[in-house]
């Protein structure tokens, strides 16, 4: 930059806005006076000049690293201004350059200065006043302006054109000026219309005509005379708005309606969401993130030689433009990044976690409830709770409309099992879903849907109805949060003791209840159990599968009727000696007898949820047995098992029972298996040769002493391992007194979880950035959230905020998967074309997704746009559809080349004419060195129907 002794930095004083007179100081005795800038005007003159030449001795590069403004452009424009005085006026002069120049710049890149498009420049001087308008509105004074710039960029040898704005600023009118070396010079003149557009304007031919008479000699036809004109042409289409009615259209039809239906038109008339189908719109309604889309097609630059050719470009097809490029309009929220601005799951998160901070605050759910605690936060809106008629919808819904459980998996993402939640189509998951749009998800209003939810179950269990929406299975899936697990448990235990009702009620049907039936109900109650092969029984029929026998024959099954408790006739006489005995083995033997080993009926292990296992964790650290813990936690049920096989095989011996119960306990001999296989027809060798394993023979054995100590009693005899009842009650104790953080950690937990499922089952054609960013989102989630896995040491101050920061998170993503499905399904006949529209649209939201507000770009636009290849032509026209015919007369169609009854938006137009440098009047001595042909004029047209701008260039040899 100029020094701080050049004359545009030194201070101004009363001397410098007086004239030549008044520059002579009497106090300044030996101050020197330069004569040739003894005018304000010559004054302006060197200040321009030493400005420019101190720009030009730069270069780009240093000016760049000096601070230059960037106009964010991807053809790397930048910025450099200074202030000026002339006169008692000041001014402020800025220099537009590229840093990195392309000299393959197309005629149409979207990145160019509105002045660079209009005049065909690439850098520039631009000279304004600092004043409200920032235009000249004096013409004499704009031509002395801008005189004295040309002259000093001649005097420094440049080139640089150099534009003053001039007249109204609605005009955007523009005079400039550019030296071409000594041989020529370029003059700038635009100017626009902003209303009431000449016909002619409007249409090719009459614009083409008012380009040919600025440079035309004498008046001439039009229609005859062929003059070499180059012409190139854009056009630009929007396409109709997604979401609103087509200019007051609705407004008009609305009133039509209600003339002719009176009160009838609010049913006749359900508008249709354009999210209806998609699996968010159960929870919210989405404002649809594409607002429209903007169609350029682009003519290449040809020659034409006279009106009539325009005439025809006007009336050619969009389909026959060398290129289309399409652009996305995106909603404004899109781009502002304030958390909670749009209506979503994650605006609901984002409450729900305040409801989390809140919960700390009292030790039972009833306190956010009773009257005594409401104080004055009962008037905030905030606090306020929902009318009971909206808690019996939801209840409703969850218990009565809810169904059966479906397969949770299938709606599952695959890494959504490391969140420690509910499954989606879970009771609870459901719960916490409605919980998040039950009034301002407040901890009063939390509160008081689970209240109503638990004695909602309790009636379940009362009155022995199923609990919807949950599997009945009999294990308990570890992996999600305690309060499913707990739910699941009791939709067991109510399964259970439905069964011993419907065994009660039918037997006291028939006046008693008999010994055998109470065996046959022991059995199917407490259902079999395959030592080696764990087996779930279906809803109708119990299978119960016989291990293999030392001879290595395959399990066979056998099907009791659950409902009944008895095995079929069959299975019970094969051996009546034989108690709780479920099928013969007929390849294995007892060791020392000959007979056939019998597989008894046995207990199923009991479900425990997490919290039970824990318990019975501590309880054997507690006792300090000899056992280890794993042996200690299946003890009942070996035990169990042993009675069992005891009363089924009365002469069994301990290693009859390791051959059923755990085959890899045993070591055959196979030699003398060989021998006893080739004697077994003649003579029945016995017994089989082998022994137990290390394991099983070792001194003090535990399974050997548990042998001993176990009765032979069938199942039908033995105590129940699982008690439905009991478990039942203290499972719905553990719901009614489960503290509000313990509810609310649970509830955040598998909310994010739920949410991100729901929104995993959109379709958006399987884009890698997106599917790339949900997977991220699922470990995102599991990382954030494994605080409350365990006691977590964070602080509570630590933990809302990391909770608030995941909800951010959260939301950009859901952001981007509904615009990704949108735009999907408006261009789902182009998939290339919409994929990379996302993928640009991701790129350029993707520095706003951190969550420090330092990594957001307000100041940035989308502007990229995407070539459209010919295939994908009739997808992009499809978003423009023909208008009705009420929308038709309506619009006044004043310019050509419809698309599909649309005119453009936008029409933009360059014409020029070129010339050679030898003979004729451009030509001349100094210009010897220049070869091939030159611009004379050009002519930059924008405009519509009712605007037009016009934008004249025009080389001249002075």
């Amino acid at each position: 930059m100029a020094s701080s002794s050049s004359p545009i930095n030194r201070q101004p004083n009363e001397s410098d806005l007086d004239e030549e007179e008044d520059d002579q100081n009497p106090n300044e005795l030996e101050c020197f006076d330069d004569f040739t800038v003894a005018s304000s005007w010559e004054r302006l003159i060197s200040d321009v000049e030493a400005v420019c030449r101190q720009w030009m001795a730069d270069g780009p590069i240093n000016l760049k690293e000096k601070g230059a403004e960037f106009l964010d452009s991807r053809r790397n424009l930048y910025k450099v201004k200074r202030e000026l005085k002339y006169s008692m006026k000041l001014y402020c002069m800025e220099y537009y350059f590229e840093v990195f120049k392309d000299d393959k710049t197309e005629p149409w890149d979207d990145d160019l200065h509105k002045i660079q498009l209009s005049f065909g420049v690439s850098q520039f001087l631009v000279i304004a006043p600092l004043s409200a308008s920032g235009v000249v509105l004096d013409a004499p004074e704009s031509s002395k302006l801008l005189s004295a710039v040309a002259t000093a960029l001649s005097n420094c040898g440049s080139n640089w054109p150099a534009f003053v704005p001039v007249h109204d600023p609605s005009r955007k009118a523009y005079i400039g000026i550019q030296n071409m070396g000594t041989t020529f010079t370029r003059r700038f003149d635009s100017d626009r219309i902003g209303s009431q557009v000449p016909v002619r304007l409007m249409h090719m031919e009459g614009l083409y005509e008012l380009f040919v008479s600025k440079f035309a000699l004498s008046s001439i036809d039009f229609s005859t005379t062929f003059i070499e004109v180059h012409c190139t042409m854009k056009l630009t289409y929007r396409t109709p708005p997604y979401d609103e009615d087509d200019d007051g259209d609705g407004e008009n039809l609305e009133t039509e309606d209600k003339e002719s239906k009176g009160d009838t038109d609010g049913i006749n008339h359900i508008v249709s969401q354009w999210d209806d189908d998609y699996p968010w719109a159960e929870w919210y309604s989405a404002e649809d993130p594409v607002k429209g889309f903007e169609l350029t097609a682009i003519w290449p630059s040809k020659i034409f030689e006279g009106s009539l050719e325009m005439a025809e470009l006007e009336n050619a097809s969009s389909f026959d433009a060398e290129k289309w490029l399409i652009y996305l309009i995106v909603s404004p929220n899109m781009i502002d990044d304030s958390l909670g601005k749009l209506t979503g799951f994650a605006s609901q998160l984002y409450l729900l976690v305040g409801a989390l901070d809140k919960s700390f605050e009292a030790l039972f759910l009833e306190d956010f409830t009773s009257a005594e605690n409401m104080g004055s936060d009962n008037s905030k809106s905030t606090s306020s709770v929902p009318p009971p008629t909206a808690v019996d919808r939801i209840l409703k819904e969850l218990f009565h409309e809810g169904g059966q459980s479906s397969n949770y998996v299938q709606l599952e993402h695959k890494k959504s099992r490391v969140i420690k939640g509910a499954p989606l189509d879970s009771l609870f998951a459901q719960f916490c879903l409605h919980a998040m749009w039950f009034g301002n998800c407040n901890i009063r209003a939390i509160a008081t849907l689970w209240i109503e939810f638990v004695r909602e179950v309790r009636w379940c269990w009362e009155e022995s109805q199923p609990l919807p929406r949950m599997s009945t299975d009999s294990s308990i899936d570890l992996s999600t949060c305690l309060v499913h697990q707990k739910l699941q448990m009791l939709a067991i235990c109510i399964q259970k003791k439905g069964l011993l009702d419907n065994f009660h009620s039918s037997n006291k049907s028939k006046g008693q209840i008999s010994d055998e039936n109470k065996s046959d109900f022991q059995n199917a109650g407490n259902h079999c159990h395959d030592p080696v092969h764990e087996h779930s029984p279906d809803d109708k029929n119990c299978s119960y599968l016989i291990p293999n026998g030392h001879d290595g024959t395959e399990n066979a099954t056998v099907s009791v009727n659950p409902s009944h408790g008895i095995a079929s006739d069959e299975q019970r006489n094969v051996n009546t000696s034989r108690r709780g005995s479920a099928r013969i083995l007929e390849s294995s033997t007892l060791l020392h007898s000959f007979q056939k080993m019998h597989a008894p009926y046995t207990q199923e292990a009991p479900p425990m949820t997490e919290d039970m296992h824990e318990e019975r964790l501590r309880a054997v650290e507690a006792f300090g047995d000899a056992f280890s813990v794993s042996g200690q936690l299946e003890r009942d049920i070996l035990s169990s098992d042993m009675s069992a096989f005891k009363a089924a095989n009365p002469d069994a011996l301990f290693e009859d029972f390791i051959r059923w119960h755990s085959p890899t306990d045993w070591e055959n001999d196979e030699t003398g298996d060989r021998l006893r296989d080739d004697k077994m027809e003649g003579d029945n060798s016995w017994p089989p040769r082998g022994r137990l394993s290390q394991r099983m023979s070792e001194q003090g054995n535990s399974w050997r002493k548990i042998w001993n100590d176990s009765p032979a009693l069938p199942v039908s005899e033995q105590k129940p391992l699982f008690d439905p009842i009991r478990e039942g009650e203290k499972i719905l104790h553990y719901l009614e007194t489960l503290k509000p953080q313990q509810l609310l950690e649970q509830m955040v937990t598998t909310a994010f979880r739920a949410s991100a499922d729901t929104l995993n089952q959109t379709a958006f054609g399987d884009w890698k950035l997106m599917k790339t960013k949900l997977d991220q989102l699922y470990l995102t989630l599991a990382s954030t959230l494994k605080c409350f896995q365990g006691n977590h040491s964070l602080e509570k101050s630590e933990l809302i905020g990391d909770l608030f920061q995941l909800c951010r998170v959260f939301e950009h993503i859901e952001k981007l998967l509904i615009l990704a499905a949108s735009v999907r399904r408006k261009l789902l006949d182009a998939p290339r074309l919409s994929e990379a529209i996302f993928n640009d649209y991701f790129n350029y939201y993707l520095p706003k997704m951190g969550t420090s507000s330092a990594s957001i770009c307000y100041d940035k636009e989308f502007n990229t746009k995407q070539l459209v290849k010919l295939r994908e032509r009739d997808a992009v026209a499809s978003l423009f559809p023909p208008p009705t015919a009420n929308q038709s007369w309506r619009k006044v169609l004043s310019m050509g080349n419809l698309l599909n009854g649309h005119e453009p938006a936008l029409r933009e137009i360059i014409f020029s004419v070129y010339d050679t440098l030898s003979d004729n009047h451009y030509g001349s001595s100094n210009s010897s060195d220049i070869t091939g042909d030159i611009e004379t004029h050009r002519m930059y047209i924008c405009g519509t129907s009712n605007d037009l701008q016009v934008a004249l260039s025009v080389t001249s040899w002075d």
